[in-house]
């Protein structure tokens, strides 16, 4: 049986996870979990994964478990003691955090040598390198859940890595692919929570409004596969039917198409190699009568230059943008400032020099820093 430890729950990857690892019972001990600010939610979630250890957001959570016999645990010392948990030699540590509060787990978790399914984009955005160097280092595995990396993951099982000439990430376009740079001008929270094609985390809506969220995939996409910015590319398909795409030196094209429901990649990640059973809608080719594919305008969602401005830079800069944009969204979601607020305040910082050395307490110091500056400038969170 391998042991799992699940942070988030309580999200969207977190409840689609919990799905699939119920019905394969067989091959899955649910260790430990964390779950967030909804406790009745949480409740639910404890009572059917029955884990043996659980994370709470605040010590007075706890209160209303006070009858369970799990251990408890709680804030962010309580997620890292989760993360560093080893009970077993075949261990998968699933991380559907949301922010830069995902890195550091992920770093424990590697050093207590489990495999990590990661859903938690900033673990890479903000120090790919320095995971990149941990996997190595403790011969762990990285398993992307994503749906844009495990597609390209999938394509590029059994082929030379020499021979990828380009990896190309699909883009729904978000809540405003089809709204001017002056339509963006009065946008309300409620609109750009409205995505079309897919239902996500609020965090996550909005990063695909502004497009940060393509940009995180960039970044992403360059650490997982170890392909240079300049052969990452982005096209807007507004049908969520190919997740990805990677072409290869000969210029043949390799795609994966499937609905849209996350419980795929998800699964191919929990149950990699193999690709089980599905409960999930299949696609049906002939009722898909056509695809869209669009140039996906760096000009028209600067977010996306900027993911690719910072990465390039390297160092702290990727924390920087991440820093920026948690905060710019945060601001947004709590009516704040307005929609093109977030990317002026991404300009702001990622125009600044940095000379801070990439490490990992670096990074989560200089992101706090930063946060808590943007914060203060515009009436808290």
């Amino acid at each position: 049986m391998k042991k799992v430890y699940l942070l988030g729950s309580c999200g969207s990857i977190g409840t689609q996870s919990i799905d699939i690892l119920l019905k394969h019972k067989d091959e899955f001990d649910i260790e430990a979990i964390s779950v967030g600010h909804d406790l009745e939610l949480a409740k639910k979630v404890i009572d059917l994964t029955n884990p043996k250890v659980v994370c709470f957001r605040k010590e007075e959570d706890i209160l209303s478990f006070k009858d369970y016999t799990f251990e408890k645990v709680y804030g962010d010392e309580g997620l890292l003691y989760i993360s560093s948990l080893h009970r077993s030699d075949d261990e998968l540590f699933i991380n559907a955090l949301v922010g830069s509060a995902g890195l550091k787990p992920t770093v424990y978790a590697i050093k207590a040598h489990k495999d990590i399914a990661l859903a938690n984009k900033e673990t890479l955005v903000m120090a790919g390198d320095i995971i990149n160097d941990l996997i190595k280092e403790y011969k762990v595995h990285l398993y992307p859940i994503d749906s844009e990396h495990s597609a390209i993951w999938q394509c590029i099982q059994g082929e030379e890595h020499n021979e990828i000439l380009n990896l190309i990430i699909t883009a729904s376009g978000g809540s405003f692919r089809d709204k001017t740079r002056e339509e963006l001008e009065n946008v309300t929270r409620d609109d750009a929570l409205k995505h079309p094609n897919w239902h996500m985390g609020e965090k996550i809506t909005i990063d695909s409004a502004t497009m940060m969220n393509k940009g995180f995939e960039v970044m992403e996409a360059h650490h997982l596969f170890h392909i240079d910015y300049d052969h990452i590319k982005t096209i807007m398909h507004r049908e969520s039917v190919v997740h990805s795409l990677v072409e290869f030196k000969d210029h043949m094209i390799k795609a994966e198409l499937g609905v849209a429901d996350m419980r795929g990649p998800i699964s191919y990640a929990l149950l990699y190699p193999h690709h089980e059973d599905f409960a999930g809608e299949s696609l049906d080719l002939a009722k898909l009568s056509t695809m869209h594919f669009e140039e996906l305008s760096q000009k028209r969602f600067p977010c996306l230059a900027y993911a690719y401005e910072t990465g390039k830079k390297g160092g702290v800069y990727p924390a920087v943008l991440n820093a920026a944009n948690e905060a710019g969204v945060r601001l947004f979601l709590a009516r704040k400032i307005k929609f093109l607020d977030i990317e002026k305040i991404i300009k702001d910082y990622i125009s600044r020099n940095y000379n801070v050395e990439a490490t990992i307490d670096n990074i989560l110091a200089l992101d706090k820093e930063i946060q808590n500056e943007i914060y203060s400038l515009y009436g808290g969170k």
